[in-house]
C-alpha cells in the first residue's frame, strides 16, 4: 500500500481542528499542522492553537514549536515537514493526517519551491522603516516597476507579502516571478479535503472566535510581545490591530471589528485560491 498524506484545509474558523483530530484518530496518525502563525512559541491566542485536549488526544507537530525571534519562510517548512513525514512514514505510518490554511506552506509541500535567496536581516530591516515612514504604497509603486508581474497578483494591502517580494527583488537582481514554483514529485501519494462552510456561518464564526480571543486574553498576550512587534512573525491579523489599540489609535471596539473584518477578508482569499485547485474533495461541514 503506498504512503499517504491526507491535508486538511480550508479558511480559518471552519472547524479543521476538530475534524483533522477526528481523521488523525482513524487513521493511527498524529496531526501535523501546516500553519505560518501557530509554529511560534509566543503567539496562542491571536492564532488559535489547539486548546489542551486536542493536544492530548492526538500528538501534534510543528505547534508552537519556534521562537518568534526565528526567521522561518515556506521554503524552512517544506525541508523540516518533508523530513518528519519521512520519519514517520519509515516508523510504519501509512497514511498521516496534515492539516492548515497557510496556503504557501500545502504548496511547498506538494509541489516544491525553488530556492530563493536567503534573506537579509538588515535589507529587510530598511524595507519596514520605510513601510513607516513613507507608507506601503512606496513599496508597492517600487515592486510594480521591479516585477510587474509579481505585482499584478499579490495583495498590495499585505505588507509582509510585499515586503519579501522586493526583498527578494533587490538581493537577486531578479523579479521575484522569475523564480518558479511547483513540479516537484513526492514518493507518496497526497489527498487534500477542503472543509467549507456557508459564508453567513462561516463569518458568524469568525466573528464569535475573535471575541473568544479577547474574553481569553489577547490584550495581554499583545502587551508580551511589545518588544518583537515589527518582525515578520507579528505582521498578521489580530496583533496588527491590537497594537493600534495599544499605542492609542484606535478604541478597543475599532481593533475588535477590525480584526473581524480583516479576518473575514483573509477567509475569503484562502476560499478564491483554493477553489483554483481541481484536486481538492470538498466536504461541507453546514
Amino acid at each position: 500500500m503506498p504512503h499517504r498524506l491526507v491535508i486538511i484545509l480550508g479558511p480559518t474558523a471552519v472547524g479543521k481542528t476538530d475534524y483533522s483530530v477526528r481523521k488523525a484518530l482513524e487513521y493511527g496518525s498524529p496531526v501535523i499542522s501546516c500553519d505560518s502563525r501557530q509554529i511560534f512559541k509566543e503567539m496562542t491566542i491571536g492564532t488559535a492553537v489547539p486548546d489542551k485536549e486536542q493536544l492530548e488526544r492526538v500528538k501534534h507537530y510543528f505547534i508552537q514549536s519556534i521562537p518568534v525571534t526565528q526567521a522561518y519562510t515556506a521554503g524552512d517548512y517544506e525541508r523540516d515537514a518533508l523530513a518528519l513525514i519521512e520519519e514517520l512514514f519509515e516508523e510504519g505510518h501509512d497514511t498521516l493526517v496534515m492539516t492548515g490554511g497557510s496556503m504557501f506552506y500545502i504548496n511547498a509541500v506538494c509541489e516544491g519551491l525553488d530556492d530563493l535567496p536567503d534573506g537579509d536581516p538588515e535589507l529587510r530591516k530598511t524595507l519596514w522603516e520605510r513601510v513607516d515612514s513613507e507608507g506601503l504604497e512606496s513599496l508597492v509603486e517600487e515592486l510594480e516597476e521591479k516585477d510587474p508581474l509579481t505585482y499584478s497578483r499579490i495583495d498590495s494591502k499585505n505588507s509582509q507579502r510585499v515586503v519579501r517580494a522586493l526583498e527578494v527583488c533587490l538581493v537577486s537582481g531578479r523579479p521575484l516571478s522569475s523564480f518558479k514554483s511547483g513540479g516537484k514529485k513526492r514518493d507518496f501519494e497526497i489527498e487534500k479535503i477542503g472543509l467549507s462552510r456557508p459564508r453567513e456561518e462561516l463569518y458568524s464564526r469568525i466573528d464569535k472566535r475573535v471575541l473568544g480571543m479577547i474574553r481569553d486574553g489577547l490584550e495581554d498576550e499583545v502587551r508580551s510581545l511589545l518588544p518583537y512587534r515589527d518582525l515578520q512573525a507579528l505582521q498578521t491579523v489580530g496583533y496588527k490591530e491590537m497594537f493600534d489599540f495599544i499605542d492609542g489609535k484606535i478604541p478597543l471596539e475599532e481593533a475588535i471589528r477590525l480584526i473581524q473584518r480583516n479576518t473575514r477578508h483573509y477567509a475569503k482569499k484562502q476560499m478564491t485560491w483554493w477553489r483554483r485547485d481541481d484536486s481538492i474533495k470538498w466536504i461541507d461541514l453546514q
